[in-house]
């Protein structure tokens, strides 16, 4: 591997980098400025939903960028309907709000809650989060994440958060027992920072029924998992039900930085003007790559291919890693995967760039598969080719 010298004096040290520099890409596949090619099974972390300079997509956004970049909120943005109406018409809910980061709707969804709270009277809201959850690193969505490693050096962290284990709907009850001032539960479908661990359906449907019960909002990060990574638009649509609150990000523009919150009834009219807001959110550029993301998937039915070729990929993992010592298990629907092995395999991430694979590990154990949805089966089989041996020589020294 070309190597390229380390971090710009200039740029703070807060990545731990591979040390290779991504010149360009087409479809599943980048170059790094050496000329070497590599199979990106990461997509910018579940960003690149079509793939690398995708046909459809480019002219699309060229011809938006040669219109309009940015308006600000001011004024009306027509792409914004146009979005939130294809939002609302995939989701089952009846409004969206857009931003441009998947922290910036988790904080959003987290200010819906606790004004929720307040117009019922409780001063002091309270909303139910998760082990090993990940909602971001702003000082509020870090309070709700469920890591003490990313948390800590950032005390004091904001209060109002209750903690319990996944898939577990008696200790659900138990910590909120008697608790008046609880007002949402706020949880991924499929964790992704916390080591690709998806909540149970049967769990998906009882929290629904017990936060309808308590007259609770029930938001659903989808920041990762959603956008039809799974094989469904979003995750939680394998279990039946809608969530009040949804947080999406990451795959809904294609690369184009983009965020958004869409809520049902219960949630919908919480905020007013000047309740909450935003500078760069629901701008022209970023709205065109949502509303043309959404359109391609649907002409080359990337959902169906999402739920096919992951499953070929998960089956084939598990058939080339069975019996191997060292090798637990793989997790996670479609083409977002887990694979976990029972000691820390960082050091996986740059022999993968080594041999040509782009992927990372999370949770410390896990290795973490989130490919464009455009993958096709052969190249699910050369994820598998070049992966799995470098999972067997590094269990095995």
């Amino acid at each position: 591997m070309a190597l390229i010298e380390a971090a710009s004096p200039h740029t703070m040290n807060t990545y731990g980098r591979v040390p290779i520099a991504l010149s360009h890409g087409q479809g599943v596949y980048v170059w790094d400025v050496n000329g070497k090619r590599y199979l990106d099974a990461l997509a910018g972390i579940a960003v690149n939903t079509l793939g690398h300079a995708h046909p459809k997509l480019v002219p699309a956004l060229q011809d938006q960028i040669a219109k309009l970049i940015h308006t600000s909120n001011y004024y009306h943005i027509p792409l914004q309907e146009q979005l939130a109406a294809a939002l609302v018409e995939l989701s089952g809910l009846t409004n969206a709000f857009f931003c441009s980061t998947g922290l910036e709707a988790n904080e959003a969804a987290l200010k819906l809650a606790r004004k929720y709270g307040h117009d019922k009277g409780i001063e002091r809201p309270e909303i139910v989060v998760y082990e090993k959850a990940f909602h971001g690193r702003s000082i509020a969505t870090l309070s709700a994440t469920g890591n003490t490693k990313v948390q800590a050096g950032f005390g004091p962290l904001v209060e109002g958060f209750v903690r319990v284990p996944l898939n577990d709907i008696a200790a659900l009850k138990k910590a909120t027992e008697g608790n008046p001032n609880v007002v949402a539960v706020f949880f991924e479908t499929i964790q992704g920072e916390g080591g690709v661990n998806p909540m149970r359906a049967e769990y998906l449907r009882d929290v629904r029924a017990l936060c309808d019960q308590k007259d609770w909002l029930l938001m659903i990060d989808e920041v990762q998992c959603g956008m039809g990574r799974t094989g469904k638009w979003f995750a939680h649509q394998w279990a039946g039900i809608q969530p009040d609150v949804m947080p999406l990000a990451k795959g809904l523009g294609s690369g184009v930085p983009i965020g958004a919150v869409v809520a049902g009834p219960k949630a919908a009219h919480i905020f007013q003007p000047g309740n909450h807001g935003t500078t760069f959110g629901g701008n022209p550029l970023s709205m065109r790559a949502g509303v043309e993301t959404i359109r391609i998937m649907k002409e080359e039915g990337l959902l169906e291919n999402a739920a096919r070729v992951g499953a070929h990929l998960k089956a084939s993992l598990e058939k080339a890693l069975a019996g191997v010592k060292g090798f637990k298990e793989i997790r996670g629907q479609g083409l977002m995967l887990g694979i976990e092995l029972d000691r820390p395999c960082g050091a996986l991430v740059g022999r993968g760039a080594e041999a040509g694979l782009l992927f990372s590990v999370t949770a410390d154990t896990v290795v973490r598969l989130v490919p464009a949805l455009i993958l096709t089966q052969a190249e699910a089989d050369e994820i598998v080719a070049l992966l799995v041996p470098l999972i067997k020589a590094f269990l095995a020294e």
